[in-house]
């Protein structure tokens, strides 16, 4: 049982993971909340979904040198009791992910979906009407999302990235100029 209740942007991040399946857009929405260090003690688990919706990705995609080691770092981040309180079997999740990296690693690596075990009933409702009022069907298999989404990054607008980049290398310049 959760002893908070479920922000919405864990309940989106949700029903894009079993909706659209569309895992960059997951990865963005639960980057932006992670972002805000909102509910900062579950800062860890936020991390976490982030990292495994990554992983989703790259996996998906035949990426598997950045699955795997996304991978088995989520798995040695992800807290057991934090999850529990965020409505997932804690425990069944660390398991998941430590047993994910193992078989990614072996010969014969294949892309799957990676089923989140929610124990919450009142998440699992929220979760699916949400993707419901989103269009999406519940359970979409990941393979069947679409090229589009496959390989999504691929047509993302990155000005402001590099943008805020070569600022950032910019700063970097001044601040050793400066005696």
């Amino acid at each position: 049982m959760s002893v908070i209740e479920y922000p919405q942007a864990y309940i989106d991040f949700l029903a894009e993971y079993y909706g659209s399946r569309d895992y960059f857009e997951c990865h963005e929405i639960m980057e932006e909340y992670w972002k805000e260090d909102a509910l900062p003690a579950y800062r860890t688990c936020w991390l976490v979904l982030i990292r495994i919706a990554v992983c989703q990705y790259h996996s998906r995609r035949g990426n598997w040198g950045g699955a795997i080691k996304l991978m088995s770092k989520a798995a040695t981040e992800a807290e057991p009791a934090l999850f529990d309180r965020l409505g997932v079997d804690g425990g069944q999740l660390a398991e998941l992910l430590k047993r994910t990296a193992l078989e990614w690693s072996g010969p014969g690596a294949a892309y799957r979906d990676i089923d989140l075990p929610i124990r919450d009933e009142r998440l699992l409702a929220a979760a699916r009407r949400r993707c419901t009022e989103l269009g999406y069907t519940w359970g979409l298999p990941g393979a069947r999302a679409g090229e589009e989404i496959i390989h999504r990054h691929l047509t993302r607008d990155r000005e402001e990235v590099v943008a805020a980049r070569a600022e950032s290398a910019r700063r970097k310049a001044l601040s050793r100029e400066l005696p």
